[in-house]
């Protein structure tokens, strides 16, 4: 959080959601709690896929959980999320809304649930 200025309830509560509170097989198998897809035909990363995905769903293979919060941290640092840089570290919920609006994820509930996730652990309060 204090590195690269991202809200820790943010990026606590996407790893809960993304990985399913580290139960997906995603986050089990390849350590990748966040979703985060391979870049450009997977050159310079290992990736996986899924049969439940389509087959050109391409995800990110990590050495541990560290590098997937990482390149979590590097990815909500570049261009497509720069309007968030703007935002108050403790304003969650426009983060949330934020990342929806950029297309973190394509679920049309996706700001509303971390949102929840946030509220209902009180993940607020790393951000004070």
């Amino acid at each position: 959080a204090r590195l690269f200025d991202i809200p820790a309830a943010i990026t606590l509560a996407q790893g809960l959601l993304e990985s399913n509170a580290g139960d997906s097989r995603l986050a089990k198998n390849d350590n990748n709690h966040f979703g985060i897809k391979c870049k450009a035909k997977c050159e310079g990363c290992r990736c996986a896929n899924y049969t439940d995905d389509s087959k050109y769903d391409m995800f990110r293979v990590f050495d541990s959980a560290w590098y997937s919060f990482r390149e979590h941290s590097t990815l909500l640092t570049g261009a497509r999320y720069t309007h968030l840089a703007k935002l108050s570290k403790t304003d969650y919920k426009n983060w949330a809304y934020g990342l929806e609006a950029a297309g973190y994820a394509t679920d049309a509930q996706y700001a509303e649930k971390l949102i929840q996730i946030i509220e209902a652990l009180d993940l607020h309060r790393f951000d004070k």
